[in-house]
């Protein structure tokens, strides 16, 4: 077990001209907000020469949002456009958005621009980052998963089979844009599945980021741009100290362990009991708690609150005994793990990680019943 005491003293790279607008706010030179986000990618594509620029996006976005992105961008641009969703991160669209780059003449100098959720960043970046040995690319996440984590970071990949992001590569973006004009084009059930890793963000960093993640049921206008911005923010810094996933950033795989292996468990089912991300990650945050409780006293008061809240704003699910014993097995094909040992992040209290923890069966038996417990 390692223990982590750096979250007291995280520095924040955000200059904010104007707090009430995110059109003015921008993080550590590699992220933009609002309105500086299309002036500067503008900036990049007129000053870094691109021999070429290509979108990539998916039918959901090619509707909603490339219209904005045209009336955005000040030059001309190809399109490439994959189905939308999680089962389509992989090889094979991969194969298929390298023939397309391929087909538009882009050489070593084209610029990749990912205009989508987190699977169209994911698979942009990694897509962009094998072509040609490698061409630049450019995130602009219009989910709010994509704005708060998987747009920020440098991670990007594919699954392999239901197994998630078994395949990538750590190469960070040319720049990555933000504009919450986005997210009027998404469901709820979307804004809610992306809530789930600033909740995240607020139980790895600091009690007052936690209590006011939990604090609203209304996710749109300033008060949720206020919230991003500090998720954004936090997310950075902890990058920033660990580009590699050597120690410090594990902890942002807090609720993912078994987060991910309910994901891929639900992935094989049909599509209407299968869970969005945030989702799947928002039970695994509650489990994952739990065990924190169990094994090092993690405040109760703050698992409960945790829990209810958790309840009331995400669908609920049950896991019978052989699934829960499925979701264990799929754990095994967890990034973190050594050795074949499965290796948990856990809290001693909010903002207090500790890595490489190891949890018995039985114990994951009662954290589920403890989440089914209404």
């Amino acid at each position: 077990m390692q223990k982590l005491n750096y979250f007291s003293s995280i520095k924040y790279f955000a200059k904010l001209n104007n707090p009430n607008s995110m059109s003015e706010i921008y993080l550590n030179n590699s992220v933009y907000f609002g309105q500086n986000a299309f002036d500067q990618l503008n900036h990049v594509i007129e000053n870094d020469v691109f021999s070429s620029v290509v979108v990539l996006m998916d039918t959901n976005t090619k509707f909603h949002c490339l219209p904005i992105l045209k009336h955005k961008l000040s030059t001309d641009f190809k399109t490439i456009c994959i189905d939308p969703g999680e089962g389509f991160k992989n090889i094979h669209t991969c194969l298929f958005i390298w023939e397309q780059l391929s087909k538009t003449g882009a050489d070593r100098n084209a610029l990749l621009i990912s205009l989508g959720g987190g699977v169209v960043t994911d698979i942009g970046g990694f897509a962009a980052s094998c072509f040609k040995r490698g061409i630049a690319f450019v995130h602009l996440p219009t989910t709010l998963l994509g704005m708060v984590d998987a747009a920020i970071g440098g991670k990007n990949g594919v699954d392999l089979n239901t197994l998630k992001n078994q395949i990538g590569i750590i190469r960070r973006p040319h720049m990555i844009g933000i504009d919450s004009q986005f997210l009027k084009t998404l469901p709820k059930q979307q804004i809610v599945s992306g809530y789930a890793e600033m909740i995240k963000h607020g139980l790895i960093h600091s009690d007052s980021y936690f209590d006011s993640c939990i604090s609203t049921d209304e996710l749109k206008g300033e008060y949720i741009e206020h919230l991003i911005t500090e998720s954004v923010s936090i997310k950075l810094n902890i990058v920033e100290e660990d580009i590699n996933e050597k120690g410090l950033r594990k902890a942002l795989n807090y609720g993912h362990t078994l987060g991910h292996a309910i994901e891929s468990f639900r992935m094989s089912f049909d599509k209407s009991r299968q869970l969005l991300h945030g989702e799947a990650i928002a039970i695994g945050l509650v489990l994952e708690t739990f065990i924190s409780h169990r094994l090092f006293k993690f405040p109760k008061y703050r698992l409960d609150q945790l829990k209810t809240y958790i309840h009331n704003q995400y669908s609920f699910h049950r896991f019978d005994k052989s699934e829960q014993l499925h979701i264990i097995d799929l754990m095994k094909h967890d990034k973190k793990n050594t050795k074949g040992n499965i290796n948990f992040v856990l809290l001693k209290n909010i903002g207090n990680p500790l890595l490489n923890c190891k949890v018995e069966n039985d114990l994951i038996h009662e954290a589920f019943d403890y989440y089914q417990d209404r």
